[in-house]
C-alpha cells in the first residue's frame, strides 16, 4: 500500500542540541591511536568541530560483509538545509576509516522512525550518500568540511528525506513518496541481498579488453561493466564495445557504475616518462588513490582483483587504500605461470598433481607442488625433496619463455573470477598478504597458493622450503619492502 509523505522534514530537537567535540575520552583516544595518520586525523576533526559543531564523535564497531569487524570513529549530527524558504536539519552519520583523511568517509543518512528516505541522484534506498566530492576525493584538496558543504548544496536542490503526514495536513501540491519495507544497514550490501552476478573491469587498453572478453567467455555473469579510466595510460577500446553492442556489457567512464559488483578487476596503469623506477611506480600509486577508495565504497562486499603492474606492489597499495580485509584484495600474480606449470606436469610428465609458482612476479619466483592429486578438495603443499625439485625444474623448462601477453593474462583473470563467482574453492597462486606465512614478518604481498571462493582468499599452510627457494623468497621480501617504503601512499 502506498503512503503520502511530505517532501522534507523538521528534525526533532534532540538532534539540534549543541555538543562539544571531545577527543580526549579514553575510548576515542584508543581508537584514534590505531589510525594510520593519527595527527592529521585529529587536525581534521578539530576543523570539522569549528565549522560544524553539531557533528559529534563517538566510537563504534563496523561490520563488513564478510563478518569481520573493526572499531572505528564515527561522526553523527545534523547539517542545516534550506528548502523553499524554510530551514531543516538533516541527520547524518559519517564513518571514518582508519586511513582517514586520505580516504573519504562512508556517509549515511540517519532517518528516525517517522522519516522516509527519498532515493535520488545522491542517495540510495538504504541511505548511502554519493557525491562528486566522495567520488573525486583527493586529500588535502578534499576535506570533510568541504564534503558537508557540498552535501548541504545538493540536499537543498533535492531533499533526501521526507516525513509522513497526517490526513489533516495533506496538501495536494506536496510530493508523493512510495516506500515499503525500508531497512538501513549502514550502506553495506549483505551477501544474501546481492543476487546479480555483476563484474566490473577498470581500465581500458589491451589488457582491459582481454579481461572483458575472457570473463564473458568463461564466466556466467548477468552484467559486466567496463570502465575506461581517463587518467590511465592503458585507455581506449571501450568505443568498439559500444559500437558493436556486446551483450551484457555496459561501457562507462564513471566509477559509480561499478556499484554492487561481486568482483572488481583493476587493470589501469599510469606509466609516466620518469627515469626512476620508483617514480614510475609512484604514478600508478597516485592513479590508484583516485580510484581504489571509490571502488571499495561503491562495492564494499566485492573481491578486488588487481592486474596492474607491478602486480605485487599494486595489490599491496590497493589493500591499504581500500580499507577492505586482506582476503578481499588479491592480485593476478603468478596464477598464469601456475596453470601453465600444472598443465606441463600433468600432460608431459604425467604427475596428475597441481603445482604453483609462488613469490614475487620476477626472476625470484619459485615452484612448489601439491602432495595430493588434482581431484582433492583440500590440496596441500608438499615439503621440498630432490624428486619433487627434479619434476618441477623439468616442467619449468617446458613453460619457459612463453611470456605474459594481454590475452593470456585476461584468461588467467577470468579463471580467478570464475572461482569467486561460483564459489569453486580452487587453489590459485595469487598475490596476497604474505605476512605470517612461512615465518615472513614483513608486511608484503606476493603470490601464494590460496583457496578462492565467494568470501575471498584463504592461504594454504606454509611448509619448509629448500634453501635456494627460501633464499629467493627472502630476497623478494626485502626488495618489495624497500620499494613500498619509498612510495607515498
Amino acid at each position: 500500500m502506498s503512503k503520502d509523505y511530505e517532501p522534507i522534514l523538521d528534525t526533532p530537537s534532540r538532534f539540534c542540541a549543541g555538543h562539544r567535540m571531545d577527543l580526549k575520552s579514553e575510548k576515542i583516544q584508543r581508537i584514534l591511536s590505531k589510525y594510520k595518520f593519527h595527527d592529521v586525523a585529529v587536525e581534521e576533526l578539530q576543523k570539522i568541530h569549528r565549522l560544524f559543531p553539531e557533528m559529534r564523535p563517538s566510537t563504534a564497531t563496523y561490520t563488513y560483509t564478510d563478518s569481520t569487524q573493526k572499531d572505528l570513529l564515527k561522526l553523527t549530527g545534523v547539517i542545516p538545509v534550506k528548502y523553499k524558504g524554510r530551514s531543516y536539519n538533516i541527520p547524518i552519520k559519517l564513518w571514518l576509516l582508519d586511513s582517514f583523511p586520505f580516504t573519504p568517509p562512508i556517509c549515511l543518512l540517519r532517518p528516525t522512525s517517522n522519516m522516509v528516505i527519498r532515493e535520488g541522484k545522491h542517495v540510495n534506498a538504504k541511505g548511502r550518500i554519493y557525491l562528486p566530492g566522495l567520488h573525486n576525493w583527493d586529500y588535502p584538496k578534499s576535506s570533510v568540511v568541504g564534503l558537508l558543504n557540498e552535501m548541504i548544496s545538493k540536499f537543498e536542490e533535492e531533499p533526501p528525506l521526507s516525513s509522513k503526514i497526517t490526513e489533516d495536513s495533506k496538501d495536494p501540491h506536496q510530493l508523493l513518496a512510495f516506500v515499503s519495507n525500508l531497512q538501513i544497514s549502514d550502506g553495506r550490501v549483505k551477501p544474501e541481498e546481492q543476487q546479480t552476478l555483476k563484474v566490473s573491469v577498470i581500465g581500458g587498453g589491451d589488457l582491459g579488453m582481454a579481461c572483458v572478453m575472457s570473463i564473458l567467455s568463461k564466466c556466467n555473469v548477468d552484467k559486466l561493466v567496463f570502465i575506461d579510466v581517463a587518467e590511465s595510460s592503458t585507455k581506449g577500446g571501450s568505443t568498439d564495445l559500444e559500437i558493436f553492442s556486446v551483450p551484457k556489457v555496459e561501457v562507462s567512464r564513471d566509477l559509480s557504475a561499478s556499484a554492487g559488483s561481486r568482483v572488481v578487476v583493476v587493470t589501469a596503469n599510469a606509466w609516466s616518462g620518469e627515469q626512476s623506477y620508483v617514480s614510475v611506480v609512484q604514478t600508478n600509486v597516485d592513479l590508484y588513490r583516485k580510484i581504489i577508495p571509490n571502488l571499495a565504497r561503491f562495492s564494499p562486499g566485492a573481491i578486488m582483483l588487481i592486474a596492474s603492474q607491478p602486480v605485487d606492489i599494486m595489490t599491496h597499495v590497493a589493500w591499504r587504500q581500500s580499507g577492505l580485509p586482506p582476503t578481499h584484495v588479491v592480485g593476478a600474480g603468478c596464477n598464469l605461470d601456475s596453470e601453465r606449470l600444472s598443465h606441463a606436469l600433468d600432460i608431459n610428465l604425467n604427475t596428475h598433481k597441481p603445482a604453483w609458482v609462488i613469490g614475487e612476479l620476477s626472476d625470484n619466483k619459485v615452484s612448489v607442488m601439491s602432495s595430493i592429486g588434482l581431484s582433492s578438495d583440500t590440496p596441500e603443499i608438499t615439503p621440498g625433496s630432490n624428486s619433487t625439485k627434479l619434476l618441477l625444474d623439468r616442467a619449468f623448462e617446458l613453460i619457459k619463455n612463453r611470456g605474459q601477453r594481454s590475452w593470456s593474462v585476461g584468461l588467467s583473470v577470468a579463471d580467478i573470477t570464475n572461482s569467486i563467482l561460483t564459489n569453486k574453492m580452487k587453489a590459485h597462486s595469487i598475490s596476497t598478504l604474505a605476512q605470517g606465512w612461512g615465518g615472513i614478518g614483513a608486511e608484503v604481498f606476493f603470490s601464494l597458493p590460496c583457496i578462492m571462493g565467494a568470501n575471498g582468499s584463504t592461504r594454504l599452510a606454509g611448509v619448509s622450503l629448500g634453501q635456494e627457494q627460501d633464499s629467493k623468497l627472502r630476497e623478494s621480501v626485502a626488495s618489495l619492502s624497500n620499494l613500498m617504503s619509498q612510495l607515498q601512499m
